[in-house]
């Protein structure tokens, strides 16, 4: 099974990957989150088998920040700057005042189906939309809010949260829901350290507000309402625990279980609980024993905002799912429609490029878990499923590939060829220091991302 290539082959590759510029490659340091402590039981891996084979889905911040782009009316008419989705409190917007732009929140553009067909022809397998954002604007039919939803309050008087739900499942996705537990700028009762991220302009005394009246007021109704009026919720992303008691997440996640027992609940339920953890706009240096996933922007804001045209390239969205897979992780990628219900172009125009690639490559994404290597290539990332390897080459300023880490492991190469061209077989073998090979051919590389499928075998 030993092949050999030259010495000086061999070094020379070595040279001209010792030179690979390491800023074209996505690793982020960053540490991975520490938060969720429980140990993943049988039944928390069963409940998140189809998510770990999934790997990439798309989150959706909408809500009445989307109006006017993150920006809100002023007294000359102008529209001033509210920074993000954020806007209500940047700007210390009365609540009885933000309330009103319900009165003029009307997607009528929206298309559940248009959506979801989106997400589902960028490669991804999952959707998660805020249906309660730190506003406490319920994006859904919530009786239990009053009027302080979209469907309520609203001249379009439609629940998006359904829709998406139902077209999800008639386009094979899994649906979920994001909701903001421990900020919601709509109620009194509801402190955060310090008063940092609370509605102080409102309910200035922090000392009188109980979480737990809020967490009975509105949090277990609209888990309950979430959990039984849409059928399947397979994820519950949950964000800013904050003051969130101890028996108050093992309260609620025992209520999901009730409910749900398939929904699968992030480590954002506070304390350590939870089925994976959350990375938020940054990737691991390294992946994580625990399941996880990146969260990450499109452009530069989670909601719709006035103006941001910085979109990734999809080659840098590509590059970092795949630095993702690698390391064991999911990536939930994000795009914040506008008031009017309509995905940004922008958006829209890299999803379709992504998908073009997921549409030959996606079998080393879905599936596969991480690299079974210590460290990463220089030259790009590996993912595995089963005997295989599948090389992600990124950047190859020469005609071999070179890695360790195979045969310790006591795999030797077999067999490979190019993911998108499997006719088209390549050399590959062990060099005479021990290194797994892989020859290339320079007219089939794809600038972003060439997949070169490994099949490995173990010696008798």
């Amino acid at each position: 099974m030993k092949k050999t290539i030259p010495r000086l082959i061999f070094a020379t590759t070595l040279l001209f990957a010792l030179k690979i510029c390491a800023a074209d490659i996505p690793i982020p340091d960053a540490p991975v989150d520490t938060a969720l402590a429980a140990t993943n039981d049988a039944a928390s891996a069963k409940r998140l088998a189809w998510w770990s084979d999934a790997r990439f889905g798309m989150f959706i911040h909408w809500g009445l920040y989307s109006e006017w782009g993150c920006h809100y009316p002023g007294t000359n008419g102008d529209l001033l700057n509210g920074g993000s989705e954020h806007m209500m409190q940047h700007l210390q917007i009365p609540l009885a005042q933000y309330a009103k732009i319900a009165d003029v929140f009307n997607p009528t553009n929206f298309s559940a189906d248009e959506w979801v067909g989106i997400a589902k022809n960028a490669g991804m397998k999952y959707m998660v939309i805020t249906a309660k954002h730190h506003d406490g604007f319920a994006m859904y039919d919530s009786p239990s809010s009053g009027k302080y939803n979209i469907v309520a309050s609203t001249p379009w008087h439609r629940d998006p949260v359904r829709e998406l739900a139902d077209a999800c499942r008639k386009q094979g996705l899994k649906f979920g829901v994001y909701y903001s537990l421990g900020r919601d700028w709509a109620d009194p009762d509801v402190p955060t350290k310090a008063g940092y991220r609370s509605n102080t302009w409102d309910y200035p005394d922090e000392n009188k507000k109980v979480f737990d009246r809020y967490f009975r007021r509105k949090v277990i109704p609209q888990i309950t309402e979430l959990l039984t009026q849409y059928g399947p919720i397979a994820v519950l992303w949950f964000d800013t625990p904050e003051e969130i008691s101890a028996a108050e997440s093992q309260e609620l996640l025992a209520l999901i279980h009730k409910l749900q027992p398939d929904c699968i609940v992030n480590s954002r339920i506070g304390h350590g609980l939870g089925d994976y953890g959350v990375q938020e706009q940054k990737i691991p240096g390294a992946g994580d024993v625990k399941p996880w996933e990146t969260c990450m922007t499109l452009n530069g804001h989670w909601g719709y905002f006035l103006g941001d045209e910085k979109w990734k390239s999809p080659e840098t969205v590509i590059r970092n799912l795949v630095d993702i897979v690698s390391k064991g992780g999911n990536y939930l990628l994000n795009v914040g429609p506008t008031g009017q219900g309509i995905i940004p172009q922008g958006a829209v125009s890299d999803l379709q490029q992504i998908g073009d690639w997921m549409k030959v490559n996606g079998e080393s994404i879905y599936g596969t878990t991480a690299s079974p290597l210590k460290t990463q290539p220089d030259w790009g990332r590996i993912t595995k499923k089963g005997d295989e390897l599948y090389l992600h080459v990124f950047n190859a300023t020469n005609q071999t590939l070179l890695f360790g880490g195979i045969n310790d492991a006591q795999f030797l190469p077999k067999s490979a060829y190019f993911l998108a061209k499997p006719n088209q077989k390549l050399e590959c073998g062990v060099t005479d220091y021990g290194a797994t090979f892989v020859q290339l051919q320079s007219q089939s590389h794809d600038p972003i991302d060439t997949v070169i499928v490994l099949h490995l075998i173990k010696p008798n």
